[in-house]
């Protein structure tokens, strides 16, 4: 589904910058533009503009203690008898003999970097004017000494017009997407400016005319097919020139492993956005949207949604004249058996959804066994059963073996998905839902803790391709 209001809100509370950032970030530039034009820093000063994801307006917000950065370009005239390095290690030395910026100040190749305790970093690149032909731009290359062309006001031009395509933002809104993904999975390398390119130029001019990028969700979804169908025709790194100065490469950046690594993992995230899209059930597609963008997306109807099991079983048994008032579904399983669960009861959206390739083959049965004990590693009191109603304080040990009862062989290994429900665990934020590695011999131990039904299921996975072979039915967990 498209859950286009999520993915407003979504952008809105989660992805973008902040309005307390952005406002941080205007004052400190305001700031050291002032620096710059008040000290003896020699370049006569043309005009400062932003660059990069600011300028581009798909700047996100920071993951939890990262900062954020800004590119700040100062455009200058040329200095008789300056070298390329003359212009970064100067504005350098301004900023050193300042006792405001001193130890927030640091040089790398193009730039000064203002960094404000990993809050938020600034990086401000000298662009000398005509330094030897009209109309030319050059940044400087402090660790080369040279000059390099560049024209940052026209790669902007360019995206602007790339967006105005895609209509309402929605270029600028999937980049800031796929770069949120990008922060949180942490297993590609794409830098922005190259992130930014490659969508950029995923659109043409026959959209301005079809208008396929009806909303965020659809936009996302065309974007990274067409994507991953231009990445899955080019098994070797490509050339990916920036589209406004065709010197520069910008796939440069990329190494053949760090490209084979992108390829594959867009067309993963390709497929699990195509899966949540086209999914029709509501609950189940939340679940699939928060396996591509974590569990920030759609947070708090998910919360609710596994707070109030009890309200949903009771209302939907009470319209069958099965249920009283006041009712919880401990009590109704109790008097009702699997009967009383609700509607989409093993889909809730705050359960993970497998992240593993299916495979091909039909699924291999995976049989769980379970056993209750005094305490972990204690006595053994008895085999259970899934819905059977226990007490809490004891711990349960979980087994997971063919549909013959036999262990599995070596190369394959066992996942557990555990998930809970209802207000005891909400209010103990202790939902779950994630996935765990088994314990030796593919066991998994659980203690009882909060009243309500909870599930308890194991995949099998290859070792040597990650691809999930089966999985078991749920089993249920009811604590009194």
């Amino acid at each position: 589904m498209q859950l286009i209001t999520y993915f407003d809100d979504f952008l809105k509370d989660t992805v973008n910058l902040n309005q307390t950032r952005v406002t941080l970030l205007e004052d400190s530039i305001e700031a050291i533009k002032t620096f710059i034009r008040n000290s003896d820093w020699k370049p006569e000063i043309i005009e400062f503009k932003p660059q990069g994801s600011w300028a581009h307006k798909t700047i996100i917000k920071p993951l939890t203690d990262y900062p954020f950065d800004a590119d700040l370009i100062v455009y200058v005239k040329p200095v008789d008898g300056w070298e390329a390095k003359d212009y970064i290690n100067n504005l350098y030395t301004e900023f050193q003999g300042s006792g405001i910026y001193k130890e927030k100040t640091r040089r790398y190749s193009h730039c000064v970097t203002i960094e404000y305790a990993g809050e938020r970093k600034i990086d401000i690149a000298p662009c000398v004017k005509e330094r030897i032909y009209a109309d030319t731009y050059e940044v400087c290359n402090r660790i080369s000494n040279e000059f390099e062309k560049s024209m940052p006001g026209d790669y902007t031009d360019w995206l602007i017009n790339k967006n105005s395509i895609s209509g309402k933002n929605n270029l600028r809104k999937v980049t800031r997407l796929l770069k949120y993904m990008r922060d949180i999975k942490t297993n590609f390398t794409c830098p922005s400016f190259l992130f930014t390119t490659l969508l950029g130029d995923r659109i043409s001019y026959i959209d301005s005319i079809n208008n396929p990028f009806t909303d965020v969700p659809t936009s996302l979804k065309i974007l990274i097919d067409r994507l991953d169908d231009w990445l899955q025709a080019k098994p070797t790194k490509p050339t990916v020139r920036n589209p406004v100065l065709y010197e520069e490469i910008q796939s440069n950046a990329w190494d053949e492993i760090k490209y084979s690594n992108f390829r594959i993992k867009i067309n993963l995230y390709r497929g699990w956005i195509d899966d949540a899209y086209d999914e029709s059930d509501k609950e189940e597609s939340i679940g699939k949207w928060r396996r591509v963008f974590g569990d920030d997306f759609a947070a708090e109807e998910t919360v609710a949604k596994a707070a109030c099991v009890s309200e949903s079983a009771a209302l939907e048994l009470r319209g069958r004249s099965l249920a009283s008032v006041g009712s919880d579904l401990v009590s109704l399983v109790k008097s009702l058996g699997p009967k009383a669960l609700p509607k989409g009861f093993n889909r809730l959206p705050h359960m993970h959804r497998p992240k593993w390739r299916a495979s091909s083959s039909p699924e291999l049965a995976v049989r769980v066994s379970a056993y209750l004990y005094t305490g972990r590693y204690e006595q053994l009191i008895r085999q259970i059963t899934s819905l059977e109603p226990l007490q809490s304080g004891y711990w349960i040990k979980f087994s997971a073996s063919s549909s013959s009862g036999l262990p599995f062989p070596n190369e394959h290994y066992v996942m557990w998905r555990v998930t809970n429900t209802d207000k005891a665990a909400q209010k103990a934020k202790a939902l779950r839902g994630e996935f765990y590695k088994s314990g030796s011999n593919n066991y998994r131990w659980e203690f009882l803790q909060y009243r309500g039904v909870h599930i308890v299921e194991a995949f099998l996975i290859r070792k040597t391709t990650e691809v999930m072979l089966g999985k078991s039915e749920p089993f249920y967990v009811v604590i009194e």
